[in-house]
Order: C-alpha cells, then sequence, then structure tokens
C-alpha cells in the first residue's frame, strides 16, 4: 500500500514538473517573419523576405547553453568569421513588443555582419509572458559576460564588443548599452570575471523613452514593466535609456521606420550625446514600415549602416 501511495506521488511529482517546464517555455507566436509579412504585403508590395545566406567564411553554432534559471535554459546562436584574427563581437537581440518573436529573425543579418568580419550572436532571452522587467536585460547581460568568457572560442577582442536590437530589442539594446557597470541590472549571484559592458550601440527601431511625447506604448509595455504608467511610472522611466545617457554613454547608431513614436526619445538623447562629444548616427528610411530590417528592400541599406558604424566605432584602432 505505501509502495502504491508512493509511486502515485512520483506520478504526480513528474507531470507537475512536466507542466511547469511547459509553462515557463510556452511562447507567443504572434510576431514571425511570415505573420509580419502578410501584414506589410498591401501597403508595401515590393518587399521581400530576407533569407538566409550561408557564407564559406563564416562558422555556424546554434543552440549554445549560455543561462540556467531552474529548469529553464537559454540559448544563443554564434555566427564568427573564420579568420583567426580577433574580431569584435555584436550581440543581437530580436524585436516582438517584449512578449513574441524568436533570436531565429535575425539569422540573415548575424550572417551578413559576421561576413564583414564580425562574431555575431542571436539572443535568446524571457519575455513577458514568463518573466518581466528586468529580467530579459539580466538575461542578455549574462550573454554578453558569456560570449566574453568564451571568446578564444569565437576569436573574440572582448574590448569590442557591440549591442544590436531591433524594435523591443531595440529597446532593450539602448538600455543595456547605457547601462554599463550599472550592478542593478545585472544577476546579483553571477561570477563570471568579465564585465557586460558594451562599446557601441545600434538601436533599430526602439524606444529611448517609455513616456515621452512621441512614445505610444500601452498594454504591451505594460504586460513587460508590471503595469501601466500610472501604475509603476518609477519602473517606467527605470527601463528607459533616456535615464542614463551620459558623458559615458558609447557611441549610438539609431535606425529607423517612418514612424518617429519608435524612437521617442531620439531627439533629447543627441542633445545629451551631442553636449559629451559622443559620436551618433541616426539613419531614417521614409515610407518603410516599423520591422523594415526584415525584408528587402531596406536590408542592404541597413547591414551597410550598421557595418559603416562599426568599422568607424570598433575597427577605428
Amino acid at each position: 500500500m505505501k509502495i502504491k501511495k508512493l509511486h502515485i506521488t512520483i506520478i504526480l511529482l513528474a507531470l507537475l514538473t512536466t507542466t511547469q517546464a511547459q509553462i515557463i517555455i510556452d511562447k507567443d507566436t504572434s510576431y514571425t517573419v511570415n505573420s509580419t509579412y502578410k501584414k506589410y504585403i498591401k501597403k508595401f508590395p515590393q518587399i521581400e523576405i530576407v533569407k538566409p545566406k550561408y557564407f564559406e567564411n563564416v562558422i555556424e553554432k546554434k543552440d549554445v547553453l549560455y543561462k540556467e534559471i531552474g529548469t529553464r535554459k537559454l540559448y544563443l546562436d554564434a555566427f564568427y568569421h573564420k579568420s583567426e584574427n580577433l574580431k569584435p563581437a555584436v550581440i543581437l537581440l530580436h524585436g516582438g513588443g517584449w512578449k513574441s518573436g524568436d533570436k531565429s529573425m535575425l539569422i540573415p543579418m548575424a550572417q551578413y555582419i559576421a561576413n564583414k568580419g564580425y562574431a555575431c550572436f542571436t539572443v535568446e532571452y524571457r519575455l513577458s509572458t514568463e518573466a518581466s522587467f528586468p529580467a530579459s536585460i539580466f538575461d542578455v547581460k549574462k550573454a554578453i559576460k558569456y560570449v566574453k568568457e568564451n571568446a578564444k572560442v569565437y576569436n573574440i577582442d572582448t574590448a569590442k564588443v557591440a549591442v544590436l536590437g531591433c524594435s523591443s530589442g531595440g529597446q532593450m539594446t539602448a538600455l543595456i548599452g547605457t547601462t554599463n557597470y550599472n550592478h542593478n541590472f545585472e544577476d546579483k549571484d553571477d561570477t563570471l570575471k568579465h564585465t557586460s559592458a558594451v562599446q557601441a550601440i545600434i538601436d533599430i527601431d526602439g524606444v529611448l523613452a517609455f513616456k515621452h511625447p512621441d512614445s505610444q506604448e500601452g498594454e504591451v509595455a505594460s504586460l513587460w514593466l508590471g503595469g501601466s504608467f500610472e501604475e509603476e511610472p518609477n519602473i517606467w522611466n527605470q527601463a528607459s535609456a533616456l535615464t542614463y545617457i551620459d558623458k559615458n554613454t558609447p557611441p549610438i547608431l539609431l535606425i529607423g521606420s517612418q514612424y518617429p513614436r519608435f524612437l521617442a526619445g531620439k531627439k533629447e538623447a543627441i542633445e545629451i550625446l551631442n553636449n559629451y562629444e559622443i559620436y551618433n548616427q541616426v539613419e531614417i528610411f521614409q515610407d518603410s514600415p516599423h520591422s523594415f530590417w526584415l525584408f528587402h528592400p531596406w536590408f542592404n541599406d541597413t547591414i551597410n549602416y550598421i557595418t559603416t558604424f562599426l568599422n568607424k566605432t570598433l575597427i577605428k584602432n
């Protein structure tokens, strides 16, 4: 009788563990390349989805484990140049309103940038359906440290790291890059010796200030930030890169669509950067959809802006 009860208990615990794991990893799949294409095609009939391209001079490693939170595992994909010379690293963050999207969406971008002589890493991070702010910031900063710790594997110059993101990933990118050495955005129990500091920021259509006259962030941002601005004004400010831009901010490239709201805070950010004589560059695609980086005819120009900026800021020496 005791054995039977024990057996039932083990089964129940196993089922509970499986269910919990499933709840953790279930994702909102509303934002994909294909769904975005279907959304845009009527207004922009000229668009074409950018397909992955495999380059002979680029090594690819998929689903590299970089962090574990309990039973949850987070992965990154690596795309790095075959040259044995040390290369700058670029960390890439997908968009999706902090609640959707996937690292695979930026594979073509990572491949093309890596082909130009960089080591690129598309990073999985916890979405708002799983964990609220600042969990995903902790995740990405851990990924940066992990990449630096494994610099020999990927032939990386740890003193030359850029963080790049699109849409909500762009917002995260700006926040990550403007909070170098700010331990409020780091895992407290992290034992990796390298810092998560970066030397360049590339924000592609990601808000710099959540509460701003140009911003239209609402319910989706609230899900990530744990409440509306009226409910959590301090958190909305804490999550805005504009709050932290100062004399120590790295060079910034802002690439935007025709919609000013996605780069809300741009004007104020540029004023601060210029005041401190920090290099910044702004490129706007007029008559473009929000997720322009996923499609031709904007993709090639986007890659050109990115690599030109990286060459100027990371390979200048």
